[in-house]
């Protein structure tokens, strides 16, 4: 199978892919001091990027499932030490599972995740929790595993997945009873994680507000990680 189109940058520069695709969640990997952490991390968003875009971009369910399939095929490649395709977001990502032991099968679930999208159908309130429980949610969870192995890493799904729903409330504002629910929890959650492992949630600081510029968005997340509070 082809490598599916990316919108990386010349030279496989994850982390200017993120800052442009995915600036809530850059923002919060600025508060990353170590760099080959924050590389990790990076990569786990980007895979997370990746998946996202594959129903997004795909003219109909067969292209988006085939994208799936090919990322599918990417995580084989990495657990089972073969060479890796030569895709920037799959080489990053085999760098970070080989340096933190990463959890193949909550890798999985991201990619599993995303094949719900490739249905028009409309979610159900329990679809759309577990939904973004295994998306942003274990994106979340997997980085803060990556900043302190020593942190209860599942305290981060909250704040994931009420970042996840509040990317969706612009389309959907039917949703804010649910991701109000959800964003509740992620506060109470967030406060078991380390110093170290907080921002892999402070972009939960962010979701659902309204549009803010630059500097008011990184003022919140300055206040949310100096307060380990969401």
């Amino acid at each position: 199978m082809s490598e599916p189109d990316t919108e990386t940058l010349p030279g496989g520069d994850l982390d200017a892919l993120l800052r442009r695709v995915d600036p809530d969640r850059w923002l919060s990997s600025r508060f990353i001091g170590q760099a080959a952490q924050r590389a990790d991390v990076i990569a786990l968003y980007a895979f997370d990027h990746e998946l996202a875009r594959a129903p997004r971009v795909a003219s109909n369910a067969l292209l988006g499932e085939m994208r799936l399939t090919w990322w599918r095929e990417a995580l084989e490649e990495i657990y089972e030490s073969r060479p890796v395709r030569h895709h920037p977001a799959a080489q990053a990502l085999a760098e970070a599972v080989a340096r933190r032991g990463l959890d193949r099968a909550a890798l999985e679930t991201m990619i599993d995740a995303r094949y719900r999208e490739l249905d028009p159908a409309p979610m159900s309130e329990g679809e759309v929790l577990d939904w973004a429980r295994d998306t942003g949610g274990l994106a979340a969870q997997l980085a803060a595993q990556v900043l302190d192995p020593a942190t209860e890493a599942k305290m981060a799904l909250a704040g994931g997945s009420a970042w996840s729903l509040g990317k969706r409330l612009a389309d959907n504002p039917d949703l804010r009873p649910t991701f109000l629910k959800v964003i509740h929890a992620a506060r109470s959650a967030s406060r078991n994680l380390s110093v170290a492992a907080f921002p892999a949630v402070a972009h939960a600081a962010l979701a659902g507000r309204p549009a803010q510029n630059d500097f008011a968005r990184r003022l919140r997340l300055t206040v949310a990680v100096a307060r380990g509070r969401i």
